[in-house]
């Protein structure tokens, strides 16, 4: 296994403890002056046993090879929407399975440390790339480098279907605000949200990040599973997916994989709530614009603040 960075030569996943990865990510290490100590990391990390499932690494190491040569002419952000559902894809884990820092820990400090260092790093004197956040490598799991895209994969896919995916990474205000919201642990909420991004209802990243903290709020009083029921997901179909990864071809590169045919969100309840969001629109708060009743010309008691408003 090639990297520009030491890490394991490992041919399985492993996990590796929180505890651990934290000592070793000193500053030096995170800024880049120091490698991650391959060794050390190997010694530190847990395997699957005989008998256990065990996946291989190979391939999520040649994704992120991929994903480093495809878009080296772009931002480094510009890759979230090509490898979310490749990565997504290519594990094949349960929510529970997810859940475990340790995989992440290991992928980020194991497998590709090489691509934390791409994807969140800056460049400095030669090839250093200092990494602004140690959580990047082992953090929460909206925040950790391949954890977040993962979780994204899982919230915004529509069963077997990987297009919402793509949306939704192509807007960071959706990965970095409305990603760790409950609101979109509700699958038809998650797909109404894309619909209005995707339609041009909420165009830039202040009005999404207005909208997500908006509806998050009307969960309070209006609650979505009524108003937009969704079905249980299809368990036995998801684990049959995840049986078949021995045998299923690796993730393809110039189109979307397909993911587990584990049910569909409702059409009904996704335009239900695509309506109820089209309204919260008109009234979210966006930093740089102004009230409804002030664009319609309505006098402002008090003291005038009228400003040009803040392109958006």
């Amino acid at each position: 296994m090639n990297s520009a960075e030491p890490g394991t030569a490992h041919d399985k996943i492993g996990r590796l403890p929180s505890s651990v990865a934290l000592k070793i990510l000193t500053p030096e290490v995170v800024a880049g002056s120091e490698s991650m100590p391959g060794p050390r990391l190997l010694r530190s990390a847990e395997f699957p046993r005989a008998g256990e499932r065990s996946r291989e690494a190979e391939p999520i190491r040649l994704l992120c090879q991929e994903a480093m040569l495809r878009f080296r002419e772009e931002p480094p952000t510009a890759s979230d929407a090509w490898l979310a559902p490749r990565l997504h894809h290519a594990l094949r884990i349960t929510r529970v399975e997810a859940a475990d820092s340790g995989l992440w820990n290991f992928l980020a400090m194991c497998v590709a440390p090489d691509f934390v260092r791409w994807r969140w790093g800056k460049a400095q004197e030669g090839d250093r790339r200092e990494v602004g956040q140690a959580a990047r490598f082992c953090g929460r799991w909206h925040t950790q480098c391949f954890s977040r895209l993962w979780w994204a994969a899982e919230l915004f896919r529509d069963g077997s279907d990987y297009g919402p995916v793509g949306i939704a990474c192509r807007n960071q205000d959706i990965l970095n605000t409305a990603l760790r919201l409950e609101l979109v642990l509700h699958r038809p909420a998650a797909q109404a949200l894309v619909r209005l991004v995707r339609s041009g209802v909420t165009r830039t990243g202040r009005q999404v990040n207005g909208l997500a903290k908006q509806a998050y709020a009307a969960s309070g009083t209006m609650i979505y599973e009524v108003l937009a029921p969704d079905d249980p997901q299809d368990a036995e179909s998801l684990q049959d997916w995840i049986d078949a990864l021995e045998l299923a071809p690796p993730a393809p590169h110039d189109r979307l994989p397909v993911g587990p045919d584990d049910g569909g969100v409702d059409e009904r309840s996704t335009a239900a709530l695509v309506e109820w969001f089209e309204r919260l629109a008109e009234v979210a708060p966006v930093r740089g614009k102004r009230p409804l009743e002030e664009e319609a010309g309505a006098p402002s008691p008090g003291v005038s603040l009228d400003k040009p408003a803040l392109s958006p």
